[in-house]
């Protein structure tokens, strides 16, 4: 047996780690190792409760919105709130947050995730024309070809003319997302953190102009969605089939909703349904008392797992069964996978939504397969376009809904003592924030992202979390550039920016290092 170790982990967000055991040119284990500490829940102990929102968008810069989200929900729950958000204020919400999400899955796949699949070297070896391509020749000619490497190695499929193509979208892709930041920050202010999500609704006031501004950009957004990147994953997953058959992990599913529609809060008027699937397609309700953390191979305090709402974060550095700064979520005492694929596919299954039956039927016809090829590698890129596309056919509507000069918020006055529970659906997939609240302060604090759920470390029954199961069986060539593992992991678009907040009581310097 030999062991490979990936450290760190390149082209995701924020610091990972992988080891994995390797006999006969196939994995037999592997422990994923988030290798910085969230201290956020620490830090925000002692605070006004209102002062989350803007405290807990700090755990990530590149998807904020949905911490905002769920801790003004939480912090609604807490006040009673839920019902009484106005609909501008919903609307306006699901505006920035969607808007933001399609970005960030577009960056995924050109900027991350697409780069495994596509040689953007080939770009030298076509002749055609195209503005977008020639800017990205001449950037290659110039010596600049460092993000695309290492290309050696690497099953590239496609031909020049192909690989030119979709590497010309690589452009177009970073001015899109420029322009999904704008079109978002018309409403929801400067970029990272939003400041205008606020508890009882949305801060600010909205115009017609506002409305128009953000209209003319989300026409292009939406087009490069339906015209490029759908169609650019669908390539990537014809070209690169087998795929569907790897990294299929745990196949458990679990989501939260997200994007209600409804100012009574109702949970069946939400764009996205929460609940979990089981046995590939079998749908059931969610109960998120039965959420807990484990941190047996983390590097917290031991303790028995409990639900986030008594959770504790207590570091322990130096705890010797300890491998990773990530707990160690479970439902029911077992391992599920959050995400785009869990969001779409519970929404699939529970929902009598015709559009988005026939778009999920559509993109299952184009690559000849069903609902079992989505636990994969190319099933998680696919369900992430279909996602943006689905996201994205709601904003116009949505947009168009906003009554200028009506309400964007309700007042409220800040809880004395008390807990809530908020839930959205994060780029990444399920995210919660619980509060608790005493003598007007926070009295605890604790946030399960996606990536905690995902890339969890094994858990006291010895169960790996869904990173360590998707890689275990995973066909490994003997090289020095084992993308196979790289693309399983990528698939599940990690973020691990929530665990880099590390300090000592004095704010003493640890140390300094220079990344190359």
């Amino acid at each position: 047996m030999k062991k490979i170790v990936i450290h760190p982990i390149t082209r995701i967000e924020g610091h990972l780690k992988v080891e994995a055991t390797i006999d006969n040119g196939e994995v037999k284990d592997a422990n994923m190792s988030g290798t910085l500490f969230r201290g956020i829940e620490t830090i925000l102990k002692g605070r006004d409760p209102r002062d989350a929102v803007m405290i807990s968008q700090r755990i990530c810069g590149v998807c904020p919105e949905p911490h905002a989200i769920a801790s003004v929900s939480a912090l609604e729950d807490c006040c009673q709130l839920s019902d009484s958000i106005p609909l501008n204020g919903i609307l306006l919400r699901n505006i920035i947050q969607g808007t933001r999400t399609i970005a960030d899955h577009i960056l995924h796949f050109y900027i991350l995730s697409g780069l495994d699949y596509i040689d953007v070297a080939k770009a030298l070896e076509y002749e055609g024309k195209n503005e977008d391509l020639n800017i990205l020749k001449n950037f290659l000619q110039q010596g600049f070809s460092k993000p695309f490497l290492p290309r050696s190695e690497i099953d590239f499929k496609f031909d020049s003319k192909t690989a030119s193509e979709v590497a010309g979208h690589y452009l177009m892709a970073l001015d899109i997302y420029r322009k999904a930041q704008e079109a978002a920050s018309i409403f929801g202010g400067k970029w990272p953190h939003d400041s205008a999500i606020v508890g009882g609704g949305i801060s600010g006031q909205v115009t017609q102009d506002k409305i128009y501004n953000y209209f003319w950009r989300l026409d292009e957004i939406i087009g490069f969605v339906k015209n490029y990147y759908l169609p650019d994953v669908l390539a990537v997953a014809k070209a690169y089939s087998e795929y569907f058959e790897i990294g299929k992990g745990c196949q458990n599913l679990l989501s939260y909703q997200s994007y209600k529609m409804k100012s009574d809060g109702s949970a069946s008027e939400s764009l996205l349904a929460e609940g979990i699937v089981n046995n590939i397609d079998k749908y059931g309700s969610l109960n998120i008392e039965k959420i807990t953390e484990d941190v047996t191979h983390s590097w917290y305090e031991d303790s028995e797992p409990v639900n986030p709402s008594v959770g504790i974060t207590e570091p322990k550095s130096d705890k010797a069964e300890g491998y990773s700064w990530i707990k160690s979520p479970r439902y029911e005492s077992n391992v599920y996978e959050v995400g785009p694929l869990a969001s779409l596919l519970t929404t699939y299954l529970s929902k009598d939504n015709q559009f988005i039956k026939d778009t999920v039927d559509s993109s299952l016809s184009e690559i000849g397969g069903k609902i079992s090829n989505l636990y994969s590698v190319m099933g998680r890129h696919l369900s992430r376009a279909v996602i943006a596309y689905i996201i994205g056919s709601n904003l116009k509507s949505w947009a168009q809904d906003i009554k200028v000069g009506e309400p964007l918020a309700v007042k409220y006055s800040a809880p004395i003592e008390g807990s809530g529970i908020g839930l959205c659906a994060a780029p990444r997939g399920a995210l919660g924030h619980w509060l608790s609240v005493k003598e007007g302060r926070i009295s605890n604090y604790q946030v399960i992202t996606p990536t905690a759920w995902n890339a969890s470390p094994k858990d006291k029954d010895g169960n790996p979390g869904p990173y360590e199961q998707a890689l275990i069986g995973l066909k490994v060539k003997e090289s020095d550039c084992p993308v196979e593992i790289l693309r399983v992991i990528r698939s599940f678009d990690p973020c691990t920016a929530c665990a880099v907040h590390l300090i000592t009581p004095k704010g003493n310097l640890l140390g300094k290092y220079r990344i190359v």
